[in-house]
């Protein structure tokens, strides 16, 4: 059942990849159901498996106590992300759909992390406005509208610690970022995004071939 993205890689090297990682388990196997049955072919949209692994072990490996997504759909990401918090730890997810986000609602009392998670249901900017101004995040996710993402950036970029760590998903856009011809807005806002991290003074970046591109960035 799970997702091997192999427009990423070639099939037989994401089908061995995907044999040699760590298989999900319950909880998450009943999550990626639930997307699939009750969210309208949106499905496509939930992380791969190889990222909720890659997440969970990096958010435990840098000691997160506070971390922030920016599109939380039904909730994969964020029970990563929970599971690898530092005890006592917060993540805030920000989203605007209270339907989708009641089905990761569901699976996160369902894997016990409920308590580390802080659902805000509003725009994700006016969210990040209305924190406290000495709040720093070690670790933030961002997986929501392409054409907001230099947005997002910019504005998490002063709430990170020193050695913060930023995610970002859906880099690679199932490969479109290699076609300088396509117009689509979200192709087009991925490549501009793309080419301004790499070009960001302020920061160091990798694109990694994981899911479709997962960018990672952290302040120089």
């Amino acid at each position: 059942m799970a997702e091997t993205r192999a427009y990423i890689v070639e099939p037989e090297l994401a089908e061995y990849i995907a044999a040699h990682s760590s298989a999900p388990d319950s909880v998450q196997l009943q999550l990626m159901a639930a997307t699939e049955a009750r969210t309208g072919g949106a499905a496509r949209m939930q992380i791969g498996n190889d990222q909720g692994s890659f997440f969970e072990m990096l958010t435990r490996s840098i000691g997160v106590h506070n971390a922030i997504e920016i599109g939380t759909f039904t909730g994969y990401s964020a029970l990563s992300i929970a599971r690898g918090l530092a005890p006592g730890g917060r993540l805030i997810c920000c989203d605007v759909s209270e339907e989708w986000t009641a089905i990761a609602r569901e699976h996160w009392q369902l894997a016990g992390v409920a308590d580390r998670i802080d659902l805000r249901i509003a725009p994700a900017l006016e969210t990040l406005a209305a924190l406290p101004a000495d709040l720093r995040f070690e670790l933030a996710f961002i997986d929501a509208d392409k054409t907001n993402y230099t947005h997002y950036f910019e504005a998490l970029l002063p709430r990170m610690t020193p050695a913060g760590v930023i995610l970002v998903d859906n880099t690679l856009w199932s490969r479109q970022v290699l076609d300088t011809q396509a117009a689509h807005k979200d192709t087009v806002a991925l490549r501009a995004f793309n080419r301004q991290i790499a070009d960001d003074p302020r920061v160091r970046c990798v694109i990694i071939p994981m899911g479709d591109g997962v960018t990672m960035i952290q302040q120089r």
